[in-house]
């Protein structure tokens, strides 16, 4: 029998020195990237700002508002080179702990439809659709819905 090892992960604060790394990321991966001064005003207004490291490098990312009992996760990404390895689902219960751990009695979100990795991270994890915003996100040609899930704790 034998093992497949997962590389060791852990997840820190972002601070300003990560954020070219991830900038490099967000714009690898989106059409339509988060900029540099979205995640610097997201620290600096105190959400809650994450990265998943490893001894492979930097994994992903996550920024999560919370305020008034509730959570909203803004961005959750994992770095295209280690999808389908776990370290969503380990990034997601992370998040998910640390709403918990403030307060939050629910963890809100919004993701395009066409997001199937997404949909099937967030379904596994207990999320379920509340909603739909119509015309939220930029899309080639036009726009796209937004699905709005929702985790009671």
């Amino acid at each position: 029998m034998s093992a497949v090892l997962q590389p060791q992960q852990e997840f820190v604060p972002m601070g300003e020195g990560d954020l070219e790394a991830v900038i490099e990321i967000e714009q690898r991966i989106y059409a339509f990237p988060w900029t540099l001064g979205n995640f610097s005003d997201s620290l600096r207004a105190g959400y809650s700002c994450w990265v998943g490291r490893s001894g492979e490098g930097l994994l992903g990312y996550a920024v999560m508002m919370l305020a008034a009992g509730e959570a909203h996760l803004l961005n959750l990404t994992i770095d295209s080179a280690f999808h389908r390895r776990g370290h969503g689902s380990r990034l997601l219960r992370h998040l998910i702990g640390g709403a918990r751990d403030n307060g939050a009695h629910i963890l809100f979100l919004e993701v395009r439809p066409s997001n199937g990795t997404g949909l099937e991270l967030y379904a596994r994890h207990g999320f379920r659709q509340i909603g739909v915003r119509r015309d939220y996100y930029p899309a080639e040609g036009g726009r796209e819905n937004a699905l709005v899930l929702a985790l009671e704790f």
